[in-house]
């Protein structure tokens, strides 16, 4: 049985924000076109066909959305790509999910994701003051409040969501103010970007996470978390979830946790292929969904070499007792979480010094399904 992921740009880097830390704005600042525009339903057509062409009955596929803001491509974009996969005839479980800024989602919206079992990822910076500084509309309005109103919409219509939060250096010097808002709007399952700076960037930002935050913000967020877990009560933090999955299984859930990429298909609005998220540049262009299947665009030397090109370790990684949990990281967050300027420090290093033996009690318990109640 196979499961692969698709990541689909409808709208490819337009949005309706222009939040100051944007790292796709940044990408598509550096490509030769900055935005493909809304994709058009001949390449929903190609995505559909060349994706099913490699998939077998009884496999899984997940078709995730993000942008730019997927949202601007239209309710109707979603329901004809939805319509066209049902059309298909093949035993295939497919799911859904769509990263949102969250300002756009409405009743209508709401009825349509639930009635198709949409995972939504929902943007929010937890913090209001900080979420207003850096997503803002095109006025400098902040987007807070509509972002929370969606979060109550969401809620209301019981669709499964989670909360993306970018971790700037701002949020990560407030860590339990972060946990307060976790608790007390009972938020269940939440991921923590680091806030990366830009691929052609001189200095760093004023946003940018750097090692050491990390390491105070995951050491601090880390107790109270497992202060959660000793009282039963299991709230997913990405990383945690992560590392728990190494632990118990030796493979995690999201690419690049243990220093190897995963092949990913991410496809912008124009049908073009990238293996990566974070690369969506001219350079790792792998051509175009219309003239490929998923199988061909693996194995097109150029994301051979992408996936397996080494990360450039420094020589405190080959030495690190935690290198095989690790292996060096992603390569795109090494200067947000792993190894700062000096090539002598390792944030990552100090959280896992810090959690390490209390994460293998906790990953038996969860192996055996032992959590407290």
């Amino acid at each position: 049985m196979k499961s692969i992921s698709v990541l689909i740009k409808p709208v490819s880097s337009l949005c309706n924000l222009r939040c100051r830390y944007c790292f796709y704005g940044n990408v598509s600042d550096l490509r030769e076109v900055k935005s493909y525009g809304i994709m058009q339903e001949d390449t929903i057509k190609n995505i559909v066909n060349n994706t099913f062409e490699i998939l077998d009955n009884g496999d899984i596929v997940t078709f995730a959305f993000q942008g730019g803001e997927p949202t601007l491509a239209g309710l109707r974009f979603f329901q004809y790509f939805i319509e066209y996969v049902s059309k298909i005839k093949k035993n295939i479980t497919v799911n859904y999910s769509i990263q949102t800024n969250g300002t756009l989602i409405d009743n209508q919206w709401c009825e349509f994701l639930k009635k198709n079992n949409f995972l939504v990822g929902l943007s929010l910076d937890l913090l209001e003051d900080l979420h207003d500084k850096n997503r803002v509309y095109s006025d400098n309005k902040g987007s807070y409040i509509d972002v929370i109103n969606t979060k109550k919409l969401l809620e209301t219509h019981k669709i499964n969501f989670n909360i993306l939060c970018v971790l700037t250096k701002q949020i990560a010097l407030n860590p339990k103010e972060v946990f307060n808002f976790i608790k007390l709007n009972n938020v269940k399952y939440i991921q923590f970007i680091p806030c990366l700076d830009d691929l052609d960037c001189k200095t760093k930002s004023e946003y940018s996470l750097e090692p050491k935050y990390f390491a105070y913000f995951y050491k601090i967020i880390f107790k109270l978390w497992k202060n959660e877990f000793d009282k039963g009560n299991y709230i997913s933090i990405n990383l945690f979830d992560n590392l728990i999955s190494v632990l118990i299984t030796g493979i995690p859930s999201t690419c690049g946790i243990i220093g190897k990429c995963q092949p990913q298909f991410v496809i912008e609005a124009d049908g073009s292929v990238y293996p990566c998220d974070f690369y969506v540049l001219d350079n790792f262009n792998l051509g175009n969904i219309k003239d490929n299947t998923l199988l061909d665009i693996l194995r097109k030397s150029k994301m051979q070499e992408f996936l397996h090109k080494d990360i450039n370790k420094e020589s405190i990684c080959l030495k690190c007792n935690f290198h095989k949990i690790c292996g060096g990281g992603c390569k795109r967050m090494k200067n947000s979480m792993y190894i700062d300027s000096s090539n002598n420090y390792c944030g990552y290093k100090e959280f896992l010094m810090s959690t390490f033996g209390d994460l293998e009690k906790i990953s038996v318990l969860v192996y055996k399904n032992q959590i407290p109640k």
